[in-house]
């Protein structure tokens, strides 16, 4: 499998990894494995399938694709998959010209990328399924501070450098019980492009507009504060900085202290939960085709119990492929990371929320179509 070295979170272990193709062993021995639990539901058997699965794109589901490789390559031993986790617009790029079977992406495929992909089935229609969810929290590192209520303006003042220490006004006027020190505060951004990077800065987009007016980007759009490349690089600059603050996967945040974000009248912290049902509760995006799930993520939600700051991350492929071995595989591999074990096995590696029941079966009815002709 190909991986690069810069995970976003830590490498599988030989002992979840045993542990998890031991579990998918024992579901491939099962005279047929059922679409809606673990393993694969593409109606062949772990004998039947052979050859290879090539996926590629998002860093982001690296240590999920850790995960659910060897759940699936313990069940389908006789398929030789791989993924490279080059980047969403790399992935993207490499499924519509054909080089890959799969393209992981944080960012559902723009108009004239879909109408490219649609060319590379054949003229059919493309999936899109948002399989991996991860809510992005603010941490910190402030003495005897573990946590703060903060509304979106005060998240896009800090980040854009207008409030400066920790005892502001603003900050202490949302948290009356909390004892703020006089520390400088730091601000520690992504130095390279990155899908947490796009969706933190399209919530302070939506959210705060009259604060944070530059366009959502991977790229971070702003001069000063502190820059670092991956998830670890600014977590590391948090934890060795007094005052520093970032954004970054919520299973990253450790000891740090997490901010609540404002949602209507409630503070809500990142969990999983609260992450999946924002997604889940988020409208599908116009005049795609019956399978394509892509979302038009609500920001601006004051819905009970959701969490906005989230990357929602899709696996993207063909409903009809040109061959039937490829078909099969891409049908069994979507089939196991939907799948309770899969999502679990996912989160346990790398910190995701897993899907709800909903968008299971909403999945579910995209990997039933997946078929050759």
């Amino acid at each position: 499998m190909k991986l690069s070295t810069r995970s976003r979170a830590a490498v599988l272990s030989t002992a979840l990894a045993s542990t998890l193709a031991l579990a998918a062993c024992g579901a491939a021995n099962e005279t047929e494995a059922s679409s809606g639990g673990s393993g694969g539901g593409s109606g062949e058997s772990a004998a039947e399938l052979s050859g290879d699965l090539v996926g590629a794109g998002a860093s982001s589901q690296q240590a999920a694709m850790e995960a659910w490789q060897a759940g699936f390559e313990g069940e389908y031993p006789g398929v030789q998959f791989s993924y490279d986790p080059a980047g969403s617009g790399a992935g993207r790029e490499q499924f519509i010209d054909g080089r890959a079977d799969f393209a992981g992406s944080d960012a559902a495929l723009d108009d004239e990328e879909l109408t490219a992909a649609r060319e590379r089935c054949g003229g059919g229609e493309v999936f899109e399924l948002p399989n991996y969810i991860s809510p992005i929290a603010v941490i910190f590192n402030l003495e005897g501070v573990d946590s703060l209520d903060l509304s979106p303006d005060l998240i896009a003042r800090i980040f854009t450098g207008q409030i400066t220490t920790w005892n502001d006004p603003a900050i202490a006027e949302a948290n009356p019980d909390a004892q703020l020190p006089d520390t400088a505060i730091t601000p520690v951004h992504r130095g390279d492009d990155s899908g947490t990077t796009d969706n933190f800065t399209d919530y302070l987009f939506q959210t705060a507009p009259d604060v944070w007016t530059s366009e959502p980007d991977g790229v971070w759009p702003l001069p000063g504060g502190e820059a670092a490349n991956g998830t670890s690089g600014v977590v590391g600059v948090v934890e060795s900085t007094a005052g520093a603050v970032t954004y970054a996967d919520a299973s990253r945040a450790g000891e740090l202290g997490v901010a609540s974000v404002a949602v209507g009248e409630e503070f809500v912290a990142p969990s999983a939960e609260a992450a999946a049902t924002i997604v889940e509760n988020s409208p599908r995006v116009e005049g795609r085709g019956e399978y394509d799930f892509a979302i038009e993520l609500d920001r601006q939600t004051e819905g009970t119990g959701e969490y906005p700051i989230v990357l929602v991350s899709y696996h993207v492929g063909c409903v009809q492929y040109d061959d039937q071995a490829a078909a099969d595989n891409v049908k069994a591999f979507m089939t196991y990371v939907i799948s309770e074990d899969g999502q679990s096995a996912a989160a346990e590696n790398a910190g995701s929320a897993p899907i709800s029941d909903t968008l299971r079966e909403q999945a579910q009815s995209a990997v039933d179509a997946i078929t050759a002709g």
